[in-house]
């Protein structure tokens, strides 16, 4: 009697440990994905020149809100050809939290594309560029603050 009682607590603690196992499914950190999400969600925001979209994803004040500025007082210069395409294509290579570690801040090193056109020319002489975006915590959200090359 004690032998299967032994037996049967062995086979109920084993199964308590193994059903823990996810089966090999493996969630990504929820702070990566966000901040991919929201990366890939600018850039998007820039393509369709909705500057207010673009710069919600930016805090208020810093680098980025104020690139994105200048990226739409550039898309009006060439308001005469009627023809201007902002086409960036983003390329997430490594997310990594900010090297004080501070875990409300991180730096995403990503390449970058700019084909954009205005009447039929590129815009960017230099289309391919690798560089680091960083983000910081804002409440719930994260929000861009500025890059560098």
């Amino acid at each position: 009697m004690k032998r299967k009682c032994l037996l049967l607590l062995t086979f109920l603690v084993l199964a308590i440990f193994l059903s823990g196992c996810a089966g090999g499914i493996v969630t990504p950190d929820t702070n990566e994905a966000k901040i991919k999400s929201i990366i890939n969600e600018y850039f998007s925001a820039l393509n369709d020149q909705n500057w207010s979209k673009a710069k919600s994803y930016c805090i208020y004040g810093e680098d980025l809100y104020y690139d994105v500025i200048q990226c739409e007082n550039t898309v009006n210069t060439y308001s005469y050809c009627n023809i201007v395409n902002v086409n960036i294509v983003v390329d997430i290579v490594d997310v990594n939290m900010a090297l004080i570690g501070d875990p409300s801040e991180y730096c995403v090193q990503c390449v970058m594309i700019d084909i954009s056109t205005a009447c039929g020319n590129y815009i960017n002489a230099d289309p391919a560029i690798l560089i680091y975006l960083h983000l910081e915590k804002v409440g719930d959200s994260w929000k861009l603050s500025y890059k560098h090359t």
